[in-house]
């Protein structure tokens, strides 16, 4: 038991000393630790670079008991886990956990250890886990740890807080060794097939990412345009005609007759009378099975008289989903399965039945369960081997030897349990694969494409596999789709053989890719139109780019979802859709702190500023706290991905020690400033990075590579910088042309993507979108806080001076309509109050429709309190309105403008707003940033509003 590096929080809680000193009650405590809160972090996280589960517990009374101070619990925790003593904990070492017991640590970070340890007694390897005290709240922890499926790691947390519970004082309602197996049970459940697991862990092997997609054996393989789709053995590349083919057990037969195969005679029937007549017409003795069965289940062998052909008709058609029954001779020999992936022999094991040896003092009954009681052995497909059964058939098979369940065969003697060789009924398996005679193996692989099965089971009976079958005697007896890998990767006697290879060539050969390019783009503002631009460049490039953002699910230029899509779940979306090659995520600190980021990793990471927003909720209090929720993107860079950075934000900067791959800088800062004294001396390195350089003809943005500079474009020329006043739209194209010459795109490409990008409500809708309406300029833009206000403002300022220089009849009004969402900090309202105050003659204030748990008017108070600071301080704001309601505010805006004046509208549901402003007079002109013919904006279900991420 190891913890990551990665840590974060407050000091681990086993490490603080613990001592009978710290005991304050006296006496033995109460089972206080109980689970608060839970979440499950599908992906690199703030606690961990791998997926984990958080519970935070509250220790309650027991915040003054550690391990020490309770009598008997290390004992008896040692004794209901036996694994925690190969825990080395932060010791880095084994047993290092159980010295920490001794010595005294707190119960939250014991049921961490519970946590990992039961996932352990199911087979599933994690060792990362951590436990930290939650700021300023005494007795409350963070318990960390990792897992490999969620139900199982969640299961394992409730029941390790329940175990500590119980070893403090004891429940006499908790029966931990019940608890223990209805745990197991439910990790059998939910765990995949040995068949399953082979192929996931030699896909983990080649650094393939794999997601289940169901909560079977439905998984995928690799991600977008490169996915390739598993089921169990079956694969997307299985043919359904195939699988038809191998179900139908006559067909199966007449077809490799026709090729010349080595089968037995057969022949379909429905009544049991047509069966006794076809099996005198084969000749006894026959076999009697369904026609489309599996694992063995009604195959009845070895049948001499029509009474047993009756009989056994009854059985096989039980098992028939179309009712009908195949009679077929009886062809001695042992019973062989060989393996053919991609037409080629990948492993042949022979199948020996169910069986028990005599040791001359046991029963058969007693023999049956001395060998159920190997630990290889489970129920069903569970383990590498299934229990044996006893049942009326398996008695029936021992009649045929002369014994019963109470007989004690002679030593040595071998009592078979059933006829088949399955491992389902209780078979083993014997390893063969280098022993099969090269003509059999080709038959094999002949039978296999016959039916067209890119993965197929061949069913050989013969006398000897290492003989040629043609000359001693044999015929293949069935072919089978989906064929089960346990018997060759665990063979009861034999080596294993590693049959998960083949497989994972024949979907992902060696050489090609399995993972598509994802650039991972966060910040407080801007992550949404720098979003756009990278996806707007890739787009030019032919790539089909799926893209999530706050507007939604966009792939290949679709509009897939209305809704925040800003999470780890839209993520896994666009890398589960077979079109996609090339991925834009914007990730928001909501979904991070939620789910973590729902992917493993990204190639690029863009981190554009933090800013203090959102603060307040899920325990971020403050803006450091913040940057280190934005980092989880720099740490999920590979050795050879990228880290867009921008060098202007002091804590931005600092992620550049959390980056294992190359950063890249982007700055608007001037030349001879400190943040471009910081980027010469990267570039002096052989660095990458992005700045402006101020020319005689405008602000040119250069692409600096080591030594050498490369002009990329004039700011001014950008249609999404407004001529280059709208200076976060310059700062936005820096970023994206960062993040693209990151990924490899050529520069003209990058040019052509970024010349072409224009804030029209098509392209970027509900950011800096400008409609003229009856002479009046109109801006549209989602700006909610009160960094992002400062942005706007100054675009504001410039664009209101441009407007003031070219107007006739005086100085023309700027109309503000502001608004924020209500899981703010009260503060925060107000600030962003008070800057929209210094920019606008009147400022209307409104409210969301969401409220998210503000009281109606509230939000709107606080915001109005900040403008009417602002105007008593002598801003620029002469005017204030209230109206709540988002339409109606934009209609008092409008109502009092006149032609040259500037609204600017803060939107919550621009949709709405787009359509309304559209149809505010049939005179109504886009202008140069309007929406395209082409989604024509008075379709207020284009697109849908944000919401919260």
């Amino acid at each position: 038991m190891t913890e990551s590096p990665e840590h974060r929080g407050a000091d681990h809680s086993g490490d603080r000393p613990g001592g009978a000193g710290t005991v304050t009650g006296g006496g033995r405590p109460r089972p206080d630790l109980e689970i608060v809160e839970t979440r499950v972090y599908r992906g690199a996280n703030v606690w961990s670079y791998e997926k984990a589960i958080h519970l935070v517990v509250d220790l309650g009374v027991l915040e003054d008991y550690p391990t020490n101070t309770i009598p008997g619990f290390t004992e008896h925790l040692l004794e209901a886990l036996p694994g925690l003593r190969e825990h080395s904990c932060s010791r880095g070492r084994r047993g290092g956990f159980v010295e920490r017991l001794h010595e005294g640590t707190w119960l939250g970070h014991v049921a961490e250890h519970c946590a990992l340890a039961l996932q352990q007694v199911v087979g599933h390897d994690t060792r990362r886990g951590k436990t930290r005290q939650v700021k300023g709240q005494r007795g409350r922890y963070n318990v960390i740890f990792g897992y490999v499926d969620e139900q199982v790691g969640l299961a394992a947390g409730r029941l390790a807080v329940r175990l500590v519970d119980h070893l403090v004082e004891a429940d006499p309602e908790f029966d931990f060794e019940a608890e223990l197996d209805s745990f197991i049970l439910r990790a059998q459940r939910t765990a995949f097939g040995p068949s399953t697991q082979a192929i996931i862990d030699e896909a983990v092997s080649r650094d393939i990412p794999w997601i289940r997609l169901n909560q079977h054996s439905l998984v995928q393989l690799g991600q977008g345009v490169h996915a390739k789709r598993i089921r169990a053995t079956m694969t997307s590349e299985t043919s359904s005609i195939a699988v038809d083919i191998a179900s139908d057990k006559d067909l199966t037969t007449r077809l490799l007759g026709a090729a010349g195969l080595p089968v037995p005679k057969q022949e379909s029937v429905r009544t049991p009378d047509q069966a006794v007549a076809m099996a005198r017409r084969i000749g006894f003795p026959v076999v009697v099975k369904p026609l489309d069965g599996n694992h063995g289940r009604g195959v009845c062998l070895d049948l001499r008289d029509d009474e047993s052909v009756r009989e056994s008709f009854e059985i096989a058609r039980a098992q028939s989903r179309r009712g009908t029954v195949i009679v077929e001779s009886f062809v001695t020999g042992k019973d062989y399965r060989c393996l053919i992936i991609d037409g080629r022999m990948a492993a042949i094991a022979e199948r020996v039945p169910a069986s028990v040896t005599g040791d001359g003092t046991s029963t058969v009954r007693a023999l049956v369960d001395l060998t159920n009681a190997d630990p290889r052995r489970g129920v069903g497909h569970e383990k590498v081997l299934t229990r044996i059964k006893v049942d009326a058939a398996a008695e029936e098979v021992l009649a045929g030897q002369g014994h019963t369940l109470d007989s004690v065969p002679a030593e040595g003697e071998m009592v078979k349990l059933a006829l088949t060789g399955n491992m389902s009924t209780g078979g083993i398996s014997i390893d063969r694969t280098f022993e099969a005679h090269p003509e059999n193996v080709e038959i094999a692989e002949e039978a296999a494409r016959m039916i067209g099965l890119d993965i197929a089971g061949i069913d050989f009976i013969c006398p000897d596999i290492t003989q040629p079958v043609r000359e001693t005697g044999g015929a293949i007896c069935e072919v089978n789709a989906a064929p089960g890998f346990r018997m060759h990767t665990h063979p009861t006697i034999g080596e294993p053989q590693f049959i998960a290879k083949p497989v994972v060539d024949m979907l992902i050969p060696p050489g090609t890719p399995s993972r598509i390019p994802i650039v991972a783009v966060t910040g407080t503002n801007g992550k949404t139109t720098t979003s756009r631009m990278i996806s707007h460049i890739f787009k030019g490039m032919g790539r089909k780019v799926g893209m999530t953002s706050t507007d939604g699910v966009v792939i290949d230029e679709r509009l897939l979802i209305r809704s925040d899509a800003s999470g780890p779940r839209s993520a896994r979306m666009v890398l589960q859709n077979p079109r996609v090659d090339f991925a834009v995520f914007e990730v928001a600190r909501g979904g991070i702190l939620r789910e973590g980021l729902g992917y493993e990793r990204n190639d690029v990471a863009v981190v554009l500023n933090v800013q203090p927003d959102h603060l307040g909720l899920r325990g971020i209090d403050t803006v450091e706290q913040l940057a280190d929720v934005k980092a989880v993107l720099v740490e999920a860079v590979p050795r050879d991905g990228h880290a867009v950075l921008n060098a202007d934000d002091p804590l931005v900067r600092q992620m550049r020690r959390r980056c294992s791959g190359q950063v890249v800088w982007f700055s608007m800062a001037e030349p001879g400033s400190e943040e471009r004294d910081m980027i010469d001396a990267h570039c002096r390195r052989g660095g990458k990075a992005l700045v402006l350089q101020p020319t005689e003809r405008g602000e040119m943005i250069v692409v600096r590579h080591g030594a050498r500079d490369m002009q990329l474009a004039f700011t001014h020329l950008l249609p999404a910088t407004f001529s280059g006043r709208a200076r976060m739209n310059v700062q936005n194209a820096l970023a994206a042309a960062a993040a693209a010459f990151a990924s490899g795109a050529p520069l003209h490409d990058i040019r052509q993507g970024l010349r072409t990008f224009s804030t029209s409500y098509y392209l970027s809708p509900g950011r800096l979108n400008e409609i003229e309406v009856n002479g009046v300029n109109v801006i549209v833009d989602y700006c909610h806080n009160a960094p992002g206000m400062r942005m706007l403002g100054d675009f504001v300022d410039r664009l209101g001076d441009s407007l003031d220089s070219g107007h006739e009849l005086g100085k023309p009004s700027r109309i503000g309509v502001v608004a924020t969402a209500g899981d703010r900090r009260d503060e925060d309202m107000r600030e962003l109050g008070e800057v929209a105050a210094q920019h606008f003659d009147v400022v209307v204030v409104r409210e969301d429709e969401a409220l998210r748990k503000r009281a109606r008017g509230e939000t709107s108070a606080l915001v109005a309190e900040g403008v009417r600071r602002a105007m008593d301080a002598g801003s620029r704001c002469k005017q204030l309105e209230v109206i709540h309601d988002e339409i109606e505010a934009v209609h008092h805006a409008m109502s009092r403008a006149n032609r040259g004046d500037l609204v600017v509208v803060c939107v919550d549901k621009h949709p709405l707003v787009m359509s309304e402003l559209e149809n505010w007079s049939p005179h109504a002109q886009a202008g140069a940033g309007a929406a395209s013919a082409d989604a024509p904006v008075a379709d207020p279900d284009y697109y849908a509003p944000p919401t919260e991420a």
